[in-house]
């Protein structure tokens, strides 16, 4: 019986290993497919090589001014995940947009122009200071207090859906893992201070190509809002989200080593938190994410971010709604963690 049970569990090791690494990588995989029904093999991506970083428009980002949005626009749903108010709306024109209010607005619009920039995916992300949406019930689950008379939000992220979502993909277990590319993406999330690193907010897309080369599948961070603050979740969203103060005096290398080098981020969580021990535990999980960065991965971002110039790097917190003495200290100590990278 214990020879017998060997070999099941040999065979059952060897069918594992045959399915296809992003196949295995997704949340919830129910199976094959049942007989006779045709599929496609998604072509997988985690980074793209950029192709002309130096002319790329960062204030109008992947998007484009093409696809940038117009309002008014018409209410069809609210989205309840997550912990911010979002909107399922349209424009005049039949898009659909995804409208999410709160604190994370500016710095998501930001740190996705960044992303992108270097050859990751990132989402058709653009900030309007002011929508007017139509067709508003009388009252609505989540950010009723940010809604004024007719309809009128203020300090909008409108995010453009696109793809089809699969599944989410873990930090620790992906088909990238020891790659240049992988670790390149944990360096970024250093850079732009995004600490909300759980699992739950990268995804798994699938693109349709429409034509006979399979289909695309992305793996991307989906959830970039705890961006350009604090290096951990504070009591204050305004502190740990798009704070000048608290991104300019937050640590950014905690440690160099001859090979590696350690990030501050995500830092450990504040004194709080310990009060949620599940959520302390899960955070506490996460630290090892900016923690052993060969330094020529690390040192690849930052030849990748020296490309961009001042004007770009402005332009991508301008078109979050920065001005003045924030858009310069922003631009200045992003700059700062640029050439900090260059120096490994």
């Amino acid at each position: 019986m214990l020879i017998r049970s060997k070999k099941l569990t040999i065979l059952f090791g060897l069918a594992v290993a045959a399915w296809p690494t992003d196949v295995i990588a997704q949340k919830g995989y129910m199976g094959p497919l049942p007989v006779g029904e045709i599929t496609r093999t998604p072509i997988t991506f985690l980074w793209r090589e950029p192709k002309d970083m130096a002319s790329e428009n960062l204030f109008y980002g992947r998007g484009g001014e093409r696809h940038a949005p117009h309002g008014p626009f018409t209410f069809e749903s609210e989205d309840l995940e997550g912990t911010n108010p979002k909107f399922n709306v349209r424009d005049p024109g039949g898009v659909k947009w995804k409208i999410k209010l709160g604190a994370e607005t500016r710095p998501e619009t930001v740190a996705s122009r960044f992303v992108w920039a270097v050859g990751y995916h990132a989402n058709e992300d653009y900030f309007m200071p002011a929508v007017q949406v139509m067709g508003l019930p009388e009252h609505v689950h989540r950010g009723q207090d940010m809604i004024e008379t007719g309809g009128v939000m203020r300090n909008v992220r409108l995010k453009r859906p696109e793809g089809k979502k699969v599944g989410i993909w873990s930090w620790g277990d992906n088909p990238f893992v020891g790659t240049r590319e992988l670790a390149g993406l944990r360096v970024m999330m250093a850079v732009i201070n995004n600490w909300d690193l759980k699992d739950e907010n990268n995804a798994i897309r699938d693109y349709e190509k429409g034509d006979e080369s399979g289909d695309t599948r992305e793996y991307e961070v989906s959830d970039l809002g705890g961006s350009f603050g604090a290096t951990r979740r504070e009591l204050s969203h305004t502190k740990s989200k798009g704070n000048l103060e608290s991104y300019a005096r937050s640590t950014f290398i905690a440690k160099v080593e001859p090979d590696y080098v350690d990030f501050t981020l995500p830092g450990r969580p504040s004194l709080p938190v310990i009060f949620n021990p599940r959520e302390y535990a899960e955070r506490m999980g996460m630290r090892w994410i900016g923690d052993a960065i060969p330094r020529p991965n690390a040192r690849w971002i930052g030849d990748l971010l020296g490309q961009l110039s001042t004007d770009q790097i402005r332009d991508a917190f301008r078109a979050a709604g920065y001005e003045g003495e924030e858009l310069n200290g922003f631009t200045v100590e992003f700059q700062k963690r640029i050439a900090a990278l260059k120096q490994l």
